[in-house]
């Protein structure tokens, strides 16, 4: 069986475990057809989720129950990335591009302004878009971000360079084995992201500067993954808090960097939940005044 039979059998088999009801939708833009799997009612507010290079927009199974009820979950297959968006349109080269790509994918969604909410790689295109578009962005979740507030460890990239130069599943999954071990990350979901790095394995993301986080408006909910391999938390939180004073930043001690989102807790979902809810004036407060993160 090749590697990318094997791969989509994987993909097909992990969107089974998204709630009843979710819909496969292949949304044109310019670039190419973008996949996105799309979860809870229809006329509620729209999540847009972004994942961590690799992982699909399947990964997201979990937050797809844990917010579907009260939000109108879109998970994106990132383009140039594994899954099952094509890229076969104008060519998809820069972050400017990337941002582009974003602005269409939201108007071939039919969404105006949405929460954003990404991991790693998908946190950085999140900020990135969140500062690009301001007037889309209501609010903005980040995941273990990277490149966003600090750079990555060296020994992080050291030991991620065969994975990279000379990927193949099983050294792609005795990486993730190692990067998330003592934690629960989904059995199902490293052997997807393991076959993808073999099956996509001349994928080449769009990458672009580190963002200026400073000039971000938009209320921002950040959660470090405590054991992280990729950065020191400690270091993030300190220049996010800098950067974007009125951020509300938390570090869970037990998680790494690639057990998010699948290992996320429960706690941590209802917080992101409370974090996205509807804004509500408080009582005897005169119109327009409501809470903020």
């Amino acid at each position: 069986m090749s590697s990318s039979v094997e791969f989509f059998a994987a993909y097909d088999a992990l969107l089974a475990r998204w709630p009843a009801g979710t819909e496969e939708l292949d949304v044109p833009t310019p670039y190419g057809t973008t996949r996105v799997h799309a979860h809870g009612p229809a006329q509620a507010p729209p999540l847009l989720l972004l994942h961590g290079g690799g992982a699909t927009g399947a990964v997201w199974f979990r937050t797809a129950r844990a917010l579907g009820a009260g939000h109108r979950v879109l998970a994106v297959d990132i383009p140039r990335d594994a899954g099952r968006s094509i890229t076969d349109g104008r060519p998809l080269r820069t972050a400017a591009d990337l941002m582009d790509w974003l602005d269409a994918l939201l108007d071939g969604l039919g969404v105006d302004r949405a929460h954003l909410l990404g991991h790693s790689y998908g946190a950085w295109i999140a900020l990135t878009y969140a500062l690009h578009s301001p007037g889309r962005v209501d609010r903005l979740v980040l995941l273990d971000p990277t490149q966003c507030f600090a750079g990555f460890r060296p020994a992080f990239l050291l030991r991620s360079l065969p994975v990279l130069l000379r990927p193949t599943a099983a050294r792609a999954l005795a990486y993730l084995d190692r990067e998330t071990a003592g934690t629960d990350t989904d059995p199902e979901w490293k052997r997807l992201y393991a076959l993808g790095a073999e099956a996509f394995a001349g994928r080449r993301p769009v990458v672009g500067r580190r963002p200026d986080a400073a000039r971000l408006r938009a209320p921002l909910l950040v959660l470090l993954a405590g054991r992280s391999s990729t950065h020191r938390a400690a270091d993030v939180a300190a220049r996010a808090r800098r950067a974007v004073p009125h951020a509300r930043i938390e570090t869970l001690p037990g998680l790494t960097h690639f057990a998010m989102p699948t290992a996320l807790p429960a706690d941590a979902e209802h917080r992101i939940a409370e974090f996205l809810a509807p804004a509500v004036a408080p009582e005897g407060a005169p119109d327009g005044a409501a809470r903020t993160a």
